[in-house]
């Protein structure tokens, strides 16, 4: 479900679902859970592939933002369509940095 890549001292996970639903969120998280378990605390989150994401994908995100907690940053690259959308409806692009590509979120976070 994740591939990754680190750069700059910051991991870009990329999702290579279309998308984050009640049936692949656990999965999800589980998967994320391991990489900040692991020492990651800069993350870029590439969401490019994702077309869907439903209310259990998006708590899933949230899980991952308080596990990071203030020792680290997850920032969101390369949503559009209704993903975009979503984050702007829930008002979690006030929660998220968003960003239009990845390499703009590692510049951000690597600074």
């Amino acid at each position: 479900m994740l591939s990754t890549d680190l750069r700059a001292n910051v991991l870009v996970v990329r999702v290579e679902e279309k998308r984050i639903d009640a049936s692949k969120a656990p999965s999800f998280k589980d998967e994320m859970a391991r990489c900040i378990d692991a020492g990651q605390n800069q993350i870029v989150l590439d969401l490019s592939q994702v077309d869907f994401i439903d209310s259990s994908g998006l708590g899933a995100l949230v899980s991952c933002l308080k596990r990071l907690g203030p020792r680290g940053s997850l920032a969101v690259a390369g949503a559009t369509g209704a993903v975009s959308r979503l984050f702007t409806l829930t008002r979690m692009d006030r929660v998220f940095a968003l960003h239009p590509n990845v390499d703009s979120a590692v510049e951000q976070l690597s600074a």
